[in-house]
């Protein structure tokens, strides 16, 4: 597909890419050999449509009457989402969030190896966290270029992201994954996913609240209806 088509594909499109992958992978080690779009849109939420028109965005992979091959799509989306290559990462900081994702396993699996972290706290340099040697961060940028990392991960504080980001934006990096609270600055060639873990609590409380506010909204709603008809009745 050409550079330029890729481009207009949504972001909601690629958001969707890794339930894909998540759903194939399970349907793949239970031994299941095709799937039709309705069956896979089922267990995911989606229509039939939505998943033809999703995967249609990246090529013909179905075949009418059949459906499509659960090995070959999985492969193929794999492949769409860059999970055929090896991703080296880098975490900056080494406080509780830094160390809870070098303790998370499945990045691995999944082709993201994290080769090194860094600190600007003394007493975590030279250490080693769940396997993973801590830097102090003047060693960022040689660490990086020698080691042709593609991914940094951000878990810093907000008043010290941007400065990280400074300093990754002089690297070879590709990629940054970024946990702070904060909008990054970098050059337009490296791409930014900004993990804001409040907005994603604050909206998991509307969800919450939801059917109160829908409550009030129809309490609302008919209150002004009443009011609506006391005018009219008053009305010569």
């Amino acid at each position: 597909m050409a550079e330029e088509e890729i481009k207009k594909i949504s972001l909601a499109v690629i958001r969707r890419l890794p339930k894909y992958h998540k759903c194939l992978g399970e349907l793949l080690r239970n031994n299941v050999e095709k799937v039709s779009s309705q069956e896979l849109g089922q267990m995911l939420g989606f229509t039939a449509s939505q998943v033809r028109q999703d995967l249609n965005n990246f090529g013909e992979f179905g075949q009418q009457g059949y459906g499509y091959n659960v090995e070959q799509l999985y492969n193929e989306v794999a492949k769409i989402l860059g999970l055929h290559t090896e991703h080296k990462m880098v975490i900056i900081g080494a406080g509780n969030l830094g160390q809870a994702l070098a303790n998370y396993k499945d990045f691995e699996s999944h082709g993201f190896k994290i080769i090194a972290m860094f600190d600007i706290n003394p007493r975590l340099t030279g250490l080693r966290i769940h396997g993973v040697p801590v830097y102090d961060l003047e060693e960022l940028s040689y660490v990086i270029n020698e080691n042709n990392v593609d991914i940094a991960i951000i878990a810093v504080p907000k008043e010290n992201a941007q400065q990280v980001a400074d300093i990754l934006s002089g690297t070879i990096i590709k990629g940054i994954w970024n946990f702070a609270p904060i909008e990054i600055k970098v050059p337009p060639h490296i791409m930014v996913e900004n993990v804001h873990l409040i907005d994603s609590l604050f909206t998991l409380s509307y969800k919450i609240n939801e059917n109160k506010l829908m409550e009030r909204l129809i309490k609302q709603k008919s209150k002004r209806f009443e009011v609506k008809e006391k005018i009219i009745k008053k009305l010569p």
